[in-house]
């Protein structure tokens, strides 16, 4: 009982401290959980084991994901550097003419073409590439592209090749049809996203920018970089084979979803980083140049990623996840069994914002799933109902590639969650209504 308490105490000091801005994300994912960890061994109440054993192991889970995302970032950070996505600018920028509103619509639909891959670093890297100089020049808020590629992203990453999904299909033991009954409410919102929330944000940008109607020599000049340096770094006679080599990476990290090629995104992007620098720098000092000028950005989100593992280790390790998972079912009263589907859709939304996916869906949905068979649900009922919640889940100061985003953009957390949740929470609701209007998942089932 007093792990429990030591849980819920640990999840909401650690989301106050993050929200009121007293202590940054590093501090807090490592220090809350470490202190709380060691009360609780000292009164006795924590699991047998030490702190070095949950960290580590806790460490094991994000080690692949924190090598990967450094590569990754260096990758394509050296894309940029190379001037890989200013073609990409220069369309977009004569495509808008100047209209806050067609960029944004193109922001949301871009950022849904590329969520695809089922990867949220790699969206950011691309669409933050692509779209952040647009932006700069015409002096559009950088929230508005924040907010519209987490939103596509939460919807993209429903795609049975996303973690979400995937970890639900394991756990529920459903097939790659589950896809069948979440793509009505992922079409519906990502159309919601493009001509609801990108239109209305052009709207305000319209009003509060104006349209500036530019002729193209007048377009090639403010998208026209000075600056000799980078100047040096790109390599437009390269553009078609960088071009190429980055629309393989992609489409083989989505190949790979569906058929083990042997090639996990780790490997992938490091491949891709090691071609990239002997081809586009063969010089060997401007390939330390490059790892140089790129490698802070990427040590910076990837610490954040072992943190994040220190505090999964550390939760989980001690009991306290144990303690929240099994005190979910104790406090819902068995007359509410007949509404298990909705019950576990509530509890998604805090669950999968709170918790990691990994910590969600092996660690509290199990004992949910349980019950639920007990109640006369069935598995993809209740997978359907475990993943509504991932409308927020992205929101969380547990997601990894978020940090990238925002420090990207520069834009600060509590803000950019709050800007976005009013949108997420619109998403949630279509994706109830949907799957309960086509009959996928049952308002009440008889007891």
């Amino acid at each position: 009982m007093l792990i429990t308490i030591f849980a819920y105490l640990m999840v909401i000091t650690f989301m106050v401290l993050i929200m009121k801005k007293w202590m940054s994300p590093l501090s807090a994912l490592v220090l809350v959980p470490t202190i709380f960890a060691i009360v609780a061994m000292i009164l006795g109440i924590a699991d047998k084991g030490n702190l070095g054993k949950w960290v580590l192991d806790g460490i094991s889970t994000t080690s692949g994901t924190g090598i990967m995302l450094l590569f990754a970032i260096l990758y394509f950070s050296i894309m940029l550097d190379a001037g890989l996505f200013d073609p990409i600018t220069k369309k977009m920028i004569h495509f808008a003419k100047g209209d806050p509103m067609k960029i944004l619509m193109a922001t949301a639909i871009v950022a849904a073409a590329v969520s695809m891959n089922g990867d949220g670093t790699t969206t950011t890297l691309i669409i933050v590439s692509a779209f952040l100089p647009i932006y700069q020049k015409l002096g559009m808020k950088l929230m508005n592209l924040a907010v519209l590629l987490i939103l596509q992203n939460t919807i993209m990453n429903l795609l049975p090749w996303g973690g979400p999904t995937a970890r639900a299909m394991a756990v529920f033991h459903v097939g790659a049809n589950i896809l069948t009954y979440l793509l009505p409410g992922m079409i519906i919102s990502i159309l919601y996203v493009i001509f609801i929330v990108a239109r209305g944000m052009g709207k305000k940008e319209r009003a509060r920018l104006g349209v500036t109607e530019m002729t193209d020599l007048e377009i090639d000049a403010l998208i026209k970089d000075d600056d000799p340096e980078k100047a040096k770094m790109k390599r437009p006679k390269l553009f078609a084979f960088n071009g190429i080599m980055t629309l393989s990476l992609i489409a083989l990290l989505v190949i790979d979803s569906f058929i083990d090629l042997g090639l996990p995104p780790l490997l992938l992007f490091l491949l891709g980083t090691v071609i990239a620098l002997v081809v586009n720098y063969p010089n060997l000092k401007d390939q330390s140049a490059r790892i140089g000028a790129n490698g802070g950005d990427a040590v910076q989100v990837v610490i954040l990623v072992f943190a994040a593992g220190v505090f999964m280790g550390l939760f989980q390790g001690s009991g306290m996840a144990t303690g929240l998972a099994k005190s979910l079912t104790t406090i819902i009263p068995h007359s509410w069994a007949g509404y298990w589907g909705l019950i576990i859709t509530a509890l998604s939304a805090p669950g999968t914002f709170f918790l990691s996916n990994d910590g969600w869906y092996f660690g509290v949905i199990p004992v949910l799933r349980e019950a639920g068979l007990q109640y006369g649900f069935t598995d993809m009922q209740m997978a359907l109902a475990s993943l509504m919640g991932q409308a927020f889940h992205l929101l969380s100061p547990l997601v990894a590639f978020i940090y990238l985003l925002l420090r990207l953009t520069k834009l600060d957390m509590g803000e950019w969650q709050k800007a976005t949740a009013k949108y997420a929470l619109v998403v949630f609701v279509i994706f109830v209504v949907t799957v309960l209007a086509l009959g996928h998942m049952p308002i009440h089932v008889a007891q």
